[in-house]
């Protein structure tokens, strides 16, 4: 894809807004900034934020600014928008996770679709992307959310199949990005805690995010 003049914007949790880097410029979405200077980029990563709304109030307010809600906060006009969540949704959220076919965002399901829909209708001319969530080590098993037990591969599963309905491309991290943190050599090498990239884990996503947009038509 061709970035001269265009307009992008990352939609994000803590992983978009740059939590684990050493300073705020090591960020991928800031790395992508720097290598093209002849774009306009814009971060709206929100650490501890979820694609679905949160029904008991989180213990930061700020938490709970999902992903849906932030849209109309985006700029007007954008050419290529990046949706990179769905951790802090299998993490910490409490929203039931839902089936295919929900279309309301009290759902892990009905939010992907919502959210899409919003893009879309706010951006029908732009390319809108998905990245599935990085593998964790935290407490990976999976967890109840009201419905059924979850994994995080549950949540990339969904991820991919709400993209693939709405052919979105989707750059899938979960199966592709080489950081596995239940691995100790790589959790050391490539995250702070398990969870969150360090610097050299957030060159390794610049590279791979820079490279899946590169070969967007």
């Amino acid at each position: 894809m061709q970035l001269n003049g265009k307009t992008v914007c990352f939609l994000g949790d803590s992983i978009t807004e740059g939590a684990g880097a050493s300073t705020k410029d090591k960020c991928y979405v800031s790395l992508f900034k720097a290598a093209h200077p002849e774009a306009t980029v814009h971060n709206f990563g929100i650490g501890g934020t979820r694609i679905a709304k949160q029904t008991t109030p989180s213990e930061s307010p700020r938490w709970d600014l999902d992903f849906v809600s932030r849209v109309t906060e985006m700029p007007e006009n954008a050419d290529l928008i990046c949706v990179f969540g769905g951790t802090n949704d299998f993490g910490h959220g409490d929203a039931r996770f839902g089936h295919w076919g929900d279309k309301t965002p009290d759902t892990f399901w009905g939010a992907l679709y919502t959210l899409s829909v919003d893009l879309i209708n706010k951006y029908p001319t732009a390319r809108i992307v998905f990245f599935t969530p990085l593998h964790r080590s935290t407490k990976p098993e999976p967890r109840y959310k009201g419905d059924g037990y979850w994994s995080l591969d549950d949540y990339a599963d969904a991820i991919r199949k709400n993209a693939a309905y709405f052919a979105f491309p989707v750059l899938d991290l979960r199966t592709e990005s080489g950081i596995q943190p239940c691995v100790p050599a790589i959790k050391e090498a490539f995250t702070v805690d398990g969870l969150h990239p360090n610097d050299a884990g957030y060159e390794r996503l610049f590279r791979m995010i820079d490279r899946f947009i590169a070969n967007l038509e």
